[in-house]
């Protein structure tokens, strides 16, 4: 089969398994791989009626002449008919980060923002590619996920991201090119072999290939068999993750997790950690979550830290979080109504404030109609009594017969009435607190049955947070 049929019978297929994916972005470099991927895909457009194709290249600023490649990026759309924009990106690398892995976070991140739920963005990794990812993967110790390497479909963002030529060599993209006419941009980092990647594709496959010139069509094979394993290994995380999970998706229970053999704990901890959106720890961290984290007594609080994330345990109760930013719980925050009502509010580091419209519960509509509120951070001291109490009690005594743990007690909102309380105050309380989000509402401004009330919500930037009062 020639280059200029090869491929439509690669794209076709995966194409046709996602019907729903009206919008195709190719993410272009101006590079012969992307630049193959947007030439087949612009000649064959009319073989996927009703879905649209643009193009995006990502400039990263590292560069002097990346923004001459955009110019030719954007010529070469021009020719095709092809929609085109430049994302511009700050790839600098946080401290310890890799300049690669600073770039790739950069981009994805960039390019998730552009994709809704019917958008895919499609990339040009080839076979060579995925042999050099599982090598890497590989030589730094990953388990089967790391050694699936890419999928040819992932999700990404709201939308989807889409490899079509992972089972295409490198040279069949040349061949496709020359048989095309095509010009390309020549990176000249892309030969700099002090980089990983780049010491693998210029020094080390070759040399496998003269001995094994089979070798990124096995490894390719290979990594198939570790996303099957993998597919597999979760499939049997989750049945285990729903014999120990709690109210709270950050939160295990700790006797059910410890009910299982050590390496269903590993694997249900790093599911669970993935599916948080966390970083999974190495090995060694692993160890100290399973040894330090599980087996401390029960009225101790260990953590354990990794570079993204941390687990904490309180009482029976296994947490996880990324690291939590700095927080002064002296702040007072001012939060006024507009003629819709009161905006989302945010919370520097913990998230947004929301009122969330109701009936019989929350805060009582009436009690705000026209009132300044003011947000605070417990000090000390506070009373409060939530409703289905008979009398106020001291806040702290509150929060630990309610399992809230430590960490989130002096970052949890207290809403307070900005003037002059007027709230009848039988049983007690601080005078103006209304609510303690997290905790509950106070009695006196409660929603009766079938009133119209406001639930306050606190949004968690993260995938974990505290979530709905």
């Amino acid at each position: 089969m020639t280059a200029t049929l090869l491929f439509p019978a690669i794209l076709h297929p995966l194409l046709t398994a996602h019907p729903h994916l009206r919008h195709l972005i190719v993410g272009y470099s101006g590079g012969l791989d992307s630049h193959v991927l947007l030439h087949l895909l612009a000649t064959n457009r009319a073989c996927w009626p009703g879905r649209t194709l643009a193009a995006v290249y990502v400039d990263h600023g590292l560069q002097a002449a990346s923004a001459r490649w955009g110019e030719h990026c954007a010529h070469t759309c021009h020719e095709l008919d092809i929609p085109f924009r430049v994302l511009r990106i700050d790839a600098r690398p946080a401290p310890g980060e890799s300049p690669e892995a600073a770039a790739r976070r950069a981009r994805y991140a960039a390019l998730a923002a552009e994709l809704g739920p019917d958008a895919a963005l499609l990339t040009a990794h080839h076979r060579d590619d995925q042999a050099e990812t599982l090598l890497l993967q590989l030589l730094r110790g990953a388990g089967p996920h790391g050694l699936a390497a890419m999928p040819t479909a992932s999700r990404l963002g709201s939308g989807w991201l889409l490899r079509p030529l992972l089972d295409v060599d490198r040279s069949g993209l040349l061949a496709y090119a020359l048989e095309h006419d095509l010009r390309w941009i020549e990176d000249v980092s892309n030969t700099d072999t002090d980089f990983d990647r780049n010491y693998l594709r210029h020094r080390i496959l070759p040399l496998l290939r003269e001995r094994w010139p089979a070798v990124a069509r096995n490894l390719a094979r290979s990594a198939q068999w570790c996303a099957e394993t993998a597919d597999w290994l979760d499939a049997n995380a989750d049945a285990d993750l729903a014999r120990v999970t709690t109210q709270r998706p950050d939160a295990l229970h700790i006797p059910a997790l410890q009910a299982l053999g050590e390496p269903r704990q590993r694997n249900a901890l790093r599911r669970w950690l993935r599916q948080l959106g966390l970083p999974v720890p190495d090995a060694r961290q692993l160890r100290h979550i399973l040894h330090d984290a599980l087996t401390a007594a029960r009225d101790r609080q260990p953590r354990v830290r990794w570079r993204g994330g941390e687990a904490r345990r309180y009482r029976d109760t296994l947490y996880a979080m990324p690291p939590l930013p700095p927080h002064e719980p002296r702040q007072t925050l001012v939060w006024r109504a507009n003629a819709d009502g009161y905006p989302p509010l945010d919370l520097p580091g913990l998230g947004t404030l929301r009122l969330r419209a109701t009936r019989g519960e929350g805060l009582r509509a009436e009690l705000l109609a026209g009132v300044t509120l003011t947000i605070r951070f417990r000090q000390g001291g506070e009373r409060f009594r939530p409703v289905g109490r008979h009398h106020s009690q001291e806040l702290k005594k509150l929060l630990q017969e309610a399992g809230i743990p430590p960490w989130e007690r002096d970052r949890l909102p207290l809403i307070y009435l900005s003037s002059t309380p007027t709230l009848p105050r039988e049983g007690g309380g601080n005078p103006g607190l209304l609510a303690v989000v997290g905790l509950g509402i106070a009695t006196e401004a409660a929603a009766r049955a079938g009133e119209p009330g406001f639930l306050p919500v606190l949004q968690s930037p993260s995938a974990t947070g505290f979530g709905i009062l």
